[in-house]
């Protein structure tokens, strides 16, 4: 099947779009989080660590929304290195080790959704650029994308942990559209969100896909069959479709 390329660069949100995750933040997972602390030295209950991290979070948050970020992103190995720092314990990396170890215990799934590394070969093969953007933090995606086989998928990865800021904040758009000097008439955002992916991207002049998907918050709504690639108006740039199903997507793409 040869595209037409209306557009010549698909930009990619990550978790709900690419990846079927599921994680569950729940006490036993803070108290063994603060049981890594303990071993350090660095002592708190469960309910202690997770109170100590929302406030020293919150104050974050605060201190960067007095700037320009609309919506900041703060590491999140930053915050847990404070709260070794709190109990005097300086030792370089434990914040980071905390953050992967919190992660892999609140997860309870992580997965590919069907035939999404055959699709991104396909796309690549038809001559579209593959670019990441997702609010998501390096110190647990970056070794995510590895394990799932997705690390050398895309000619960009951008995660919104590295610039401060996440979608809907047009500033973390720009930072993929200016750096790689992207061209907003010819981008397509595929996405599973309509707050953060798609009412985002429409506000940086992107042409959007909405992806209603199992992790698509349950309060928004499904997608419109009649604007399902193919069937829209030729003049549409804001895309729909019900599933996950990356083999048709593949060639609904291919007809936009």
């Amino acid at each position: 099947m040869r595209c037409t390329m209306t557009y010549t660069d698909l930009i990619f949100d990550l978790y709900g779009t690419l990846v079927d995750i599921h994680t569950e933040e729940s006490a036993e997972v803070w108290e063994k989080t603060a049981l890594y602390f303990g071993f350090y030295g660095a002592r708190y209950t469960g309910a202690e660590l997770k109170r100590a991290f929302e406030r020293e979070m919150a104050a974050r948050q605060a201190k960067a929304g007095q700037s320009y970020e609309c919506f900041p992103d703060i590491p999140f190995e930053q915050v847990m290195d404070a709260l070794f720092r709190k109990k005097g314990i300086c030792t370089e990396g434990l914040g980071q080790n905390a953050a992967q170890l919190f992660r892999i215990a609140s997860m309870e799934h992580l997965r590919l959704y069907p035939h999404v590394l055959e699709a991104l070969a396909a796309l690549r093969a038809k001559g579209f650029r593959l670019w990441l953007l997702s609010n998501a933090q390096r110190v647990f995606t970056a070794y995510e994308l590895r394990y799932l086989g997705l690390g050398e998928q895309f000619d960009g990865i951008y995660l919104s942990s590295d610039y401060n800021c996440r979608k809907p904040d047009r500033k973390f758009f720009a930072a993929l559209l200016d750096e790689q000097k992207l061209d907003p008439a010819r981008c397509l955002m595929i996405g599973n969100d309509r707050e953060t992916d798609i009412a985002g991207a429409v506000n940086a002049g992107l042409a959007t896909l909405y992806l209603h998907t199992g992790l698509t918050p349950p309060d928004q709504e499904p997608a419109d069959p009649a604007r399902t690639p193919g069937k829209a108006p030729a003049d549409c740039r804001r895309y729909e479709y019900e599933g996950d199903d990356w083999a048709a997507l593949t060639a609904l793409l291919c007809r936009l």
